[in-house]
């Protein structure tokens, strides 16, 4: 243990689990953020590399003074931020004894191995996804889920075009042509790009009013392409947009799917767990006929970061895609499945999946679920509060645990309200008693509220929508940096609408 003895390391985990308590407890009633005190972030940024060793208190106290006051505020109660989560303590404990056994669990005979394979079946079986032996991974997120999930479905269609693209490259084939709707995760445009389609192959599909896929849209693009002598393989859907939460209609896009030979990928982030909730489970019909689901345990399910999940409806697909066993990782004893690190691009890869068994073990199925409906339930009470609020609007119907809004008042002109908007979320962030993120929805400047806490109540909607109304009075009512000019502001509606717009 280096120069800590065993009962340093002792005295030290007991005050940091002491710590951490204390910290859980303490964030209901503190600030949800705020900036940085310029001090303390210089102490974090300038920090000189120590010449000497401090002992584990010493390391600890400076946990407690210069970081732990200074969070990005996702474990509060009124956070609506994104999607991230408030940690499910057992995987807070969970962690530490993971990271205490510290091993590499790209394969071998030990308890990390088989655990995630128990807790990736766990998840398919939680969201109703078929799951053969060897049908998944634990990865550092949705974005690299998505990134191997893209990567088989690409490795098929080259091999049904006669080509072994693992040998040969792209080089030869027609241009393998995907399709996804603008509401898509970026994630999928950077797989994409990096497994070297190319974006511009990568088409944007037409959405019905409600930002779903729309399927005759998808046909038309399918057919075209063909024409052309292009080659689609790949049709990406969503189990809850990024901006709205929609989810698309999977029975009719799987049929297309299957009738013209594309891989379906759905990316269920975090919306595919919306499953679980009986009140909206109708929305996710088709989506276990997925040739691949990328989920994220560390979104709603609350698990720590990092941790995402890719599964497969044929493993060897995935297997076939990375597994490359040099003679120094052979191993008998890996058995039919071999090594994880033939499913994926890590060899090295961290003991995910112990805080994953303990968050889902501790709350079990009908835990997860109750989690669940509860924000969803909070998202449609927030939804019908927006409606029931003159100054604001609900810019789309509430499916999953986003609530896209703006405020609105009757009357007021549509570029000044684009700009309110665009300040509004960052202006709610600074006075602490929310924090609420924004985005773009059909050309229109939006506040986006996910609810992913369970621990949120109806006080908490209120007091986010109070902060919202209050934070707009002041963009309206008192000086604001012009948009593009920085340090201008303006005095009155009328100047701040002359800087807006450009009218006089």
């Amino acid at each position: 243990m280096s120069d800590a003895t065993a009962d340093d390391f002792r005295t030290a985990a007991r005050a940091t689990a002491d710590l951490v308590a204390d910290y859980l407890d303490a964030l209901p009633g503190r600030p949800v953020w705020q900036p940085m005190d310029p001090a303390g972030r210089a102490a974090l940024l300038d920090a000189p590399l120590p010449a000497r060793g401090r002992p584990l208190g010493a390391l600890l106290e400076e946990i407690e003074n210069r970081v732990m006051p200074a969070p990005m505020g996702n474990g509060h109660p009124r956070f609506f931020g994104w999607v991230n989560s408030a940690p499910a303590p057992a995987g807070v404990l969970a962690t530490l004894a993971a990271a205490a056994m510290n091993p590499s669990s790209a394969g071998g005979d030990h308890a990390d191995v088989h655990l995630e394979r128990a807790v990736v079946r766990w998840m398919a079986e939680l969201v109703g996804f078929p799951h053969p032996p060897g049908g998944g991974i634990l990865t550092s997120g949705t974005s690299m889920a998505t990134i191997l999930c893209l990567a088989a479905a690409r490795n098929r269609a080259a091999r049904l075009a006669g080509c072994d693209l693992r040998e040969q490259g792209l080089a030869g084939l027609p241009p393998l042509v995907g399709y996804a709707t603008a509401e898509s995760h970026s994630c999928v445009r950077k797989a994409v790009e990096l497994l070297g389609l190319g974006s511009r192959n990568l088409r944007t599909v037409a959405t019905d009013p409600d930002g779903r896929l729309d399927v005759a849209a998808l046909r038309a693009a399918v057919a075209e392409d063909r024409a052309a002598g292009r080659l689609p393989f790949l049709v990406v859907a969503s189990a809850g947009t990024v901006g709205t939460g929609a989810v698309d209609p999977f029975e009719p896009i799987a049929d297309l799917c299957a009738a013209e030979g594309l891989w379906l990928h759905v990316d269920g982030a975090y919306g595919a767990f919306g499953v679980l909730d009986p009140a909206i489970a109708h929305r996710y019909a088709g989506m276990a006929r997925a040739d691949s689901l990328a989920l994220d345990p560390h979104k709603w399910l609350g698990v720590p970061v990092d941790c995402g999940c890719a599964l497969v409806r044929h493993p060897e697909e995935l297997r076939g895609t990375f597994s490359l066993v040099p003679s120094y990782l052979r191993d008998e004893a890996a058995g039919e499945l071999g090594w994880f690190s033939e499913y994926g691009m890590e060899q090295t890869r961290p003991f995910r999946s112990l805080k994953v068994w303990a968050t889902i073990a501790h709350r079990g199925r009908a835990g997860i679920s109750a989690d669940i409906a509860r924000c969803t339930a909070l998202a449609r009470r927030l939804g019908e509060l927006v409606e029931a609020d003159p100054r604001l609007e609900l810019l789309a119907p509430v499916e999953t645990s986003i609530v896209a809004f703006r405020y609105r008042p009757a009357g007021a002109d549509e570029r000044l309200l684009d700009a309110v908007n665009r300040e509004l979320p960052a202006a709610v962030q600074r006075r602490g008693r929310a924090f609420v993120t924004g985005a773009v929805h059909r050309g229109r400047e939006m506040l986006r509220a996910c609810l992913l806490n369970s621990a949120t109540t109806e006080a908490d909607l209120v007091a986010l929508l109070d902060e919202v109304r209050s934070a707009a009075a002041d963009l309206t009512d008192h000086q604001l940096p012009a948009p593009g000019r920085p340090g201008a502001t303006r005095t009155s509606d009328g100047d701040f609408y002359r800087q807006v717009t450009g009218d006089s």
